[in-house]
């Protein structure tokens, strides 16, 4: 069975789980990291050196990065589905994965944590208002995408959804100013209709 490991309150752990309840993928989760500990223990290093979470063990193969997972687990059970068969189309779906990792969450992070996970006294409000208003341009760009599009592909949801989606939810959850894109909160609110992501996206913020 495909065992994960992870916390709920995890914005990487949040995707896998969207993923597995996409695809509807019987599994196993382990408590682990923030608060429950045990990801700087040998046997987790051992699976993971980097000590991060989330990490899966599908009978034998052991796997970690949130995105590889999603394209791994969407590949080898959404074939045509959540991973798109037409290799031009997965290397658009792969684009958009990557552009949320080395785009939107650098921005995303320092305003998540400036204000959710930061006492008031200490937090640098000069640094999260200039990362805020560059991620609400940067927002734009998906936005755009989205002209004409009920998910980032076309008219169905892939992987590519699943890591963007994550990301709007904490976005739209944060107080700051949102940008209004009519595309993307329309795409935004479909998400929040899809149980699985309701129930392993759409969690408190912690």
């Amino acid at each position: 069975m495909l065992k994960i490991w992870g916390r709920p309150n995890s914005i990487n752990m949040q995707k896998v789980m969207w993923c597995v309840g996409e695809l509807g993928l019987a599994h196993e989760t382990i408590d682990c990291g923030g608060a429950f500990g045990g990801n700087n223990e040998a046997w987790f290093l051992a699976m993971n050196p980097n000590g991060l979470i989330p990490v899966i063990d599908d009978d034998g193969f052991v796997l970690w990065e949130s995105n590889a997972i999603v394209r791994y687990l969407a590949a080898k059970h959404g074939l045509g589905g959540l991973c798109p068969e037409p290799l031009a189309a997965r290397a658009d779906a792969d684009r958009w994965m990557e552009w949320q990792a080395t785009t939107i969450q650098p921005l995303l992070t320092p305003i998540f944590w400036g204000l959710v996970r930061t006492p008031v006294e200490q937090r640098n409000l000069a640094a999260i208002e200039s990362a805020a208003e560059k991620l609400g341009k940067t927002f734009g760009i998906l936005d755009k995408r989205l002209t004409g599009r009920r998910f980032i592909l076309g008219e169905r949801l892939t992987m590519a959804d699943i890591a963007l989606g994550a990301a709007a939810y904490r976005w739209y959850g944060l107080t700051v100013t949102h940008p209004p894109y009519h595309n993307l909160r329309a795409w935004y609110e479909r998400l929040t209709g899809r149980e699985p992501f309701h129930r392993h996206v759409m969690v408190p913020l912690t």
